[in-house]
């Protein structure tokens, strides 16, 4: 990690969600190495509704599967039934269902990230690095509210690298050739005459 990628995490409460609480100490113990001081700890997302009622908090990770709400349920309690600030505080997902649908679902119901298990704290910081610099837009509309959720058009944030291989810098950077002259574009773009 370079020295610019530090973020001081000493002053953030942090709101941990998981209803089994040994994944829940552990989560714990993963969060304690970042620095966090306060964190709050668990285990059923119906209880972070009434905390978060009380209190606001600055990042959430959930993990829960309970029936009465799970972590699509909470975000889109959170996303959609509070008032600002509170709906913008991040949310990181964690989950052991790795399917294309289940990460489509946490990001369509507003979720900054999904991070899937086993987790190592190495790629929670960075997802939490992500987050700090993060500058999407945040969407309200009838259908969605949450992070834009067009992150992989934007690519990851200045100076982060990319999960996938074709994920694009946010940093365009300047030109290396000259540009066409729109001769040179006109040319590319007329129909040409194939002999076959």
């Amino acid at each position: 990690m370079n020295k610019d990628d530090r973020v001081n995490l000493e002053h953030s409460t942090v709101l941990l969600i998981d209803d089994n609480q040994q994944a829940l100490d552990m989560l714990g113990s993963v969060v304690q190495g970042f620095g966090v001081r306060e964190q709050i700890k668990l285990t059923s997302a119906v209880d972070a509704v009434k905390l978060l009622q009380e209190r606001p908090v600055d990042l959430i990770i959930i993990d829960c599967a309970d029936p009465e709400m799970d972590s699509y349920a909470f975000t889109r309690w959170l996303r959609r039934e509070t008032p600002a600030p509170l709906k913008y505080t991040p949310v990181i997902m964690v989950t052991g269902h790795a399917s294309q649908a289940k990460v489509r679902e946490g990001r369509d119901c507003g979720v900054s990230f999904v991070v899937v298990k086993p987790i190592t704290p190495k790629v929670l910081l960075k997802r939490v690095i992500w987050l700090a610099s993060d500058t999407r837009e945040f969407i309200e509309c009838p259908t969605y509210v949450g992070p834009d959720r067009r992150v992989r058009n934007y690519g990851p944030p200045l100076g982060q690298k990319g999960r996938r291989a074709g994920d694009l810098s946010a940093h365009i950077g300047i030109a290396k050739e000259a540009n066409m002259d729109q001769a040179d574009i006109d040319a590319l773009l007329k129909p040409q005459k194939v002999q076959l």
